[in-house]
């Protein structure tokens, strides 16, 4: 294969990237290990940050938040809850930092206004009773992967070419040049070579393995960071602890649901991230002075991804290192057509990607400037289906009794299956009950899957789509993943239902989860 430009990595700045490129006129081809959002910019919070978390300890990534923001919200708003976000203090937080917070976010151009304890509390009565501040900031809710897919769906909408689960295994390099990317299918196809003019390496924390491939090494920190996800939406809008960053200071609203985060464990290693019940029991402590009811809640489900933080970390704490983004040439290494960008924030990922984009094209000799910020992202309506409680609307209003309903938590309608299925297949694909899910609410609610996988591959089977023990596989190649995220926050009731659908599960399929994936 050949083109202009091989972007390896396909999350938020990946896609953001091809988007960007197709939009100039360049030829360009994504690569991605996985699928698309599988690393960080799938783990994540879905914070579309105002900028004030950073004000006293990163200005310039503060600022950079609050213009790409505002951005976002004006050209990718079909991705966005603009819900407003709390800052809230509680008894014992630090007073000076209080007093010296809405001075630090005037100096960042962020708009943070004062509100009456008592008012907050009224808008938000999960808020603690020892509250003793709020501030009122422009924070929202985005969809990564809404994100993701629909930028996209626009640039192979423009010519833009995408490969899943291919790995790169190796560059072909003469003299300061690589000539040709060496990428290996995981299904098992023979070895692929794509001579690019131009290499991007945006494959978040696995970009300095990407890097040293070539040849280039790079100084990077690994931040772990766990999330919880409560049975139900506890506030209307974000609402952050009013302190320095620290361990489970936000809760974002996700749609029907409440995300409640986040820590930071500095790992050396990229394998086996998975969230732990002693971090879940660290959040709900924590998180639980700011807003009570998260004590007694409900977790349905916990989660963890890597930071890719640019530098070292000074001792122990990832915190110290800068949130913003980094854009590397490697002229330095001797590369005249390499360029890994890395590090930065879901918020940024439309500026990561414009600065990796106008390097490439100053390298390539392509004039046409940037339009991401003034472009729209056009819907995609086979990316519509990632937007928590769109389900139930659709289904009860435009489908109703013929259109059967697989999932009962999120109300997933078979035609959502089969728009899913149908748009994978023409982009010569072959679709997994996983890549539905990612693309879906399937296996999202409560159950994680416990009746609607069964659901949607016994209506994939019908369709003709899955034969002999295909589905089956699936199914529990799809459980495994969702039990990942299940044991670390097993308990009370919850056990016990655990322990009903594992029954289910052994009982009907005749299979046990495999052993790498039991906690």
């Amino acid at each position: 294969m050949q083109t202009q430009v091989l972007i390896i990595g396909g999350g938020v700045t990946g896609t953001a990237l091809a988007r960007d490129l197709a939009l100039r006129g360049v030829d360009c081809i994504l690569v991605e290990k996985g699928d698309l959002n599988a690393g960080a910019s799938g783990r994540n919070h879905g914070l579309l940050h105002s900028g004030a978390r950073y004000v006293a300890g990163d200005r310039d990534a503060a600022m950079e938040c609050r213009a790409e923001g505002e951005i976002l919200k004006r050209v990718a708003a079909q991705a966005i809850e603009d819900t407003g976000g709390y800052f809230v203090a509680v008894q014992g937080d630090d007073e000076r930092y209080i007093a010296d917070f809405p001075g630090y976010c005037e100096r960042s151009g962020i708009d943070a206004r004062r509100v009456d304890v008592a008012t907050a509390r009224a808008l938000e009565p999960a808020l603690s009773e020892q509250a003793i501040a709020v501030f009122e900031v422009p924070d929202a809710a985005i969809d990564p992967f809404r994100l993701s897919l629909e930028s996209m769906a626009h640039a192979r909408s423009l010519g833009a070419r995408l490969l899943r689960r291919s790995r790169v295994v190796g560059f072909e390099r003469e003299g300061s040049r690589i000539r040709a990317v060496r990428v290996q299918s995981l299904g098992g196809a023979p070895e692929l070579r794509i001579e690019a003019e131009q290499v991007v390496n945006a494959a978040g924390a696995w970009a300095r393995d990407v890097a040293l491939l070539a040849g280039a090494p790079l100084a990077m920190t690994y931040s772990k960071g766990t999330l919880l996800v409560t049975h139900e939406r506890l506030a209307r809008r974000v609402v952050n602890r009013l302190r320095r960053p620290s361990n489970a200071d936000i809760m974002m609203p996700g749609g029907t649901v409440s995300i409640v985060g986040t820590t930071s464990t500095p790992v050396a290693a990229l394998d086996d991230i998975h969230p732990t019940t002693a971090e879940a029991d660290l959040i709900v402590e924590e998180a639980a002075c700011m807003l009570p009811a998260l004590a007694a809640t409900r977790y349905i489900r916990a989660y963890a991804g890597v930071r890719p933080l640019v530098g070292a970390a000074g001792g122990a704490d990832a915190r110290a290192v800068s949130r913003g983004f980094a854009l590397f040439d490697h002229e330095d290494h001797g590369l005249a057509n390499f360029a890994t960008i890395t590090g930065g924030k879901l918020t940024s990922c439309r500026l990561m990607a414009e600065r990796a984009a106008d390097l490439v094209c100053r390298r390539l000799g392509v004039t046409q400037a940037c339009v991401t910020a003034t472009t729209p992202l056009p819907v995609a309506a086979e990316c519509a289906w990632t937007e928590p409680g769109r389900s139930p609307r659709v289904w009860m209003r435009a489908h109703g009794l013929e259109d059967t309903l697989l999932c009962e938590c999120e109300m997933v309608p078979a035609s959502a299956v089969d728009a899913i299925y149908a748009a994978l297949r023409a982009a010569g694909d072959t679709p997994t009950l996983t890549d539905i899910g990612l693309r879906s609410r399937v296996g999202k609610g409560a159950c994680q899957g416990a009746f609607c996988a069964p659901r949607a591959v016994a209506h994939l089977y019908n369709r003709g789509d899955f034969q002999a023990r295909r589905g089956l596989d699936e199914i529990v190649a799809f459980f495994g993943e969702r039990w990942r995220g299940q044991h670390a926050v097993l308990w009370g009731e919850q056990l016990a239902q655990a322990e009903l659908m594992e029954a289910l599960h052994c009982g009907l399929f005749g299979e046990e989860l495999r052993e790498e994936e039991s906690p």
